[in-house]
């Protein structure tokens, strides 16, 4: 009675209404967040599927070429991957090619895309195998006893030049000097550094992150702020572990989501798909960044 007397009665209903309403918009806002957060696991899964599926891939493409090759079109004459010392004795065998003033062709072609004039000029009716090499290293000479794309790890500027030889740097192709390649996956990292190819320390730990959202507890949204969280603080661990080398040259290898955190500090950043423990992880990322694709077009 007295509630009603001073008008508290329709306050306390209004309160109560609004509280319900507030319930109600927090509803909505942990759903809206269930569903942001799914759509980011959703995509994360499908960032690592492709980086599984890139050597699958990278095979199937020479069979789909030499079907091509039945319509009519061109295919590569050869094909290899190559590795430490083949790498070296190929780039030896590029690097003696001599020739009359403006005899041979090279070129760094960036973009498959975009394949400039004189590459085209150069490989004639072959330009295309170019193309479809890149980004990659094209050398061919004006009598076409030489022809040949290889991939670059550390690729130069664009460029296209005719000249007495084959345009090269073995820095392009094979690590020199002292540098550290860092391998960082969201749930691991691991470091080394290097002197003119040969490991001379290693660094590495395993992140403790959440890897699937248990049904109870706390909402999807929540796990994967949480998750989130614990990524960030593992990459600045990462990060961390990195200046506390302070290498000459940093290469910055691994799971394509999170690298792109270090490309101001690296000479180059890759997509690498490198699975095991640390030190195991590393060697396989390490053999990746160094291989080499020759194609002969």
């Amino acid at each position: 009675m007295l509630d009603r007397l001073l008008g508290r009665a329709s306050l306390k209903e209004r309160v109560a209404d609004l509280e319900a309403e507030k319930r109600h918009l927090e509803r909505q806002l942990d759903a809206e967040e269930e569903r942001r957060a799914e759509a980011s696991t959703a995509r994360q899964q499908a960032e690592a599927e492709v980086n599984r599926l890139e050597d699958r891939v990278t095979e199937l493409e020479d069979r789909v070429e030499r079907l091509q090759a039945d319509d009519g079109e061109y295919a590569y004459r050869a094909e290899d991957r190559l590795n430490g010392r083949r790498v070296g004795e190929i780039l030896d065998r590029l690097s003696s090619v001599e020739s009359e003033p403006e005899g041979v062709f090279t070129a760094y072609v960036a973009d498959e895309s975009h394949l400039p004039g004189p590459v085209r000029d150069a490989f004639g009716d072959r330009a295309s195998l170019v193309a479809r090499a890149a980004p990659c290293l094209a050398v061919t000479d004006d009598a076409g006893l030489l022809s040949a794309c290889l991939s670059v790890p550390v690729p130069p500027e664009p460029f296209a030049t005719w000249s007495d030889g084959v345009e090269l740097e073995r820095s392009w192709f094979e690590p020199t000097g002292t540098y550290a390649v860092a391998l960082v996956r969201s749930d691991l990292f691991a470091l080394g550094t290097y002197e003119d190819g040969e490991r001379t320390a290693f660094h590495g730990f395993d992140a403790d992150l959440k890897s699937q959202h248990s049904k109870g507890g706390f909402s999807q949204s929540r796990f994967e702020r949480l998750r989130d969280q614990q990524i960030a603080s593992h990459l600045e661990r990462c990060r961390a572990a990195i200046e506390a080398v302070d290498p000459d040259t940093l290469y910055v290898v691994g799971e394509g989501s999170v690298i792109h955190e270090f490309e101001a500090d690296a000479a180059v950043t890759r997509t690498v798909d490198a699975t095991g423990d640390p030190e195991d992880a590393l060697a396989d990322a390490v053999r990746s960044l160094w291989t080499v694709r020759l194609r002969v077009p």
